[in-house]
């Protein structure tokens, strides 16, 4: 494959089917003709430039189907389990979720050091989902984009160029970084809802440089809000980006593979799949553990 093709490829690859407001007046050539708008328009964005120009307020419609589906499978595969389940010797499905459901129990027991009825269900849920999402990457990179382009340039008149979609949630910063502020936020519930506001600002305000006397409270305030502060917004920053990060990263690798091998792609990334079975598991284990720390440390007292 030629150098400018390959290049194309992989930024097609990387893009994602775009949904937004393009603001009135602006010229798109898109499904094959050109085009300026009388009125601000809601619409798929036909290229990268056009997704830019969406703005913040974009949304990126594959990761948001394909987590959500993946959501509500999970869902169905635990409550198909849950009906199933009795006072007897667990077999087949039935076993397997049980295991899930001990290995997650045990990691919350030996992490976790408050008492919270949420915690365990959460970390189920975050395990599960996050590797479900992770999953989807050791699908060959092309099998399911081009049943959407054939779809859309079949039925919809789209050029195939135009046709984005990604299939793997957690290589979108959007949804890896929305889980962690999601988690961000339990954080700053728990902190308040155990220590008080009080409690709160005051662990901001006073650690970890602390004085005796009121002067030096005061003159290190700043220091420590400062510190502090960073350190909590890190929190969900490096929980989110961790994860993107590693994903996208074997995302690459396969959209690589895929450039170079063509339709052989399933054989020759067959290693790197083999060795990235380790790595969404890993990835979903470590994002599940790092919760668990994260709330365990919000309700401690000091």
């Amino acid at each position: 494959m030629a150098a400018s093709s390959a290049s194309e490829y992989i930024k097609h690859h990387l893009g994602n089917l775009t949904y937004g407001q393009l603001p009135a007046g602006y010229e798109r050539t898109c499904h094959g003709h050109e085009q300026t708008l009388n009125d601000a328009t809601w619409t798929f964005a036909c290229n990268a430039q056009e997704a830019s120009d969406m703005g913040f307020m974009a949304f990126h419609v594959d990761s948001l189907a394909w987590s959500g589906g993946l959501g509500i499978i999970m869902c169905l595969l635990f409550w198909l389990g849950a009906r199933k389940a009795s006072a007897g010797i667990p077999t087949g499905f039935m076993n397997f979720v049980e295991i899930i459901i001990e290995f997650i129990d045990t990691q919350v027991r030996d992490s976790f050091h408050g008492k919270s009825k949420l915690i365990a269900p959460l970390s189920l849920v975050i395990f599960c989902w996050v590797f479900l999402m992770n999953l989807m990457d050791l699908i060959p990179v092309d099998w399911v984009p081009l049943t959407f382009q054939w779809i859309m340039t079949s039925f919809f008149g789209w050029t195939s160029h135009e046709a984005y979609f990604r299939i793997v949630p957690t290589t979108d910063p959007n949804i890896t970084l929305s889980m962690s502020i999601s988690v961000f936020l339990l954080v700053i519930f728990y902190s308040i809802k155990v220590k008080g506001v009080g409690g709160f600002l005051g662990e901001l305000s006073f650690k970890p440089f602390e004085a005796n006397n009121i002067f030096g409270k005061l003159l290190l305030l700043p220091i420590n809000l400062v510190l502090e502060v960073i350190a909590l917004l890190a929190k969900p920053v490096s929980l989110g980006l961790r994860l993107f990060g590693n994903m996208y990263a074997g995302e690459f690798v396969f959209i690589l593979v895929a450039a170079m091998m063509g339709t052989w792609q399933a054989v020759a990334a067959w290693p790197w799949a083999v060795f990235h079975i380790l790595v969404i598991t890993l990835q979903a284990f470590i994002f599940m553990v790092l919760t668990i720390v994260y709330l365990s440390m919000a309700v401690e007292e000091h």
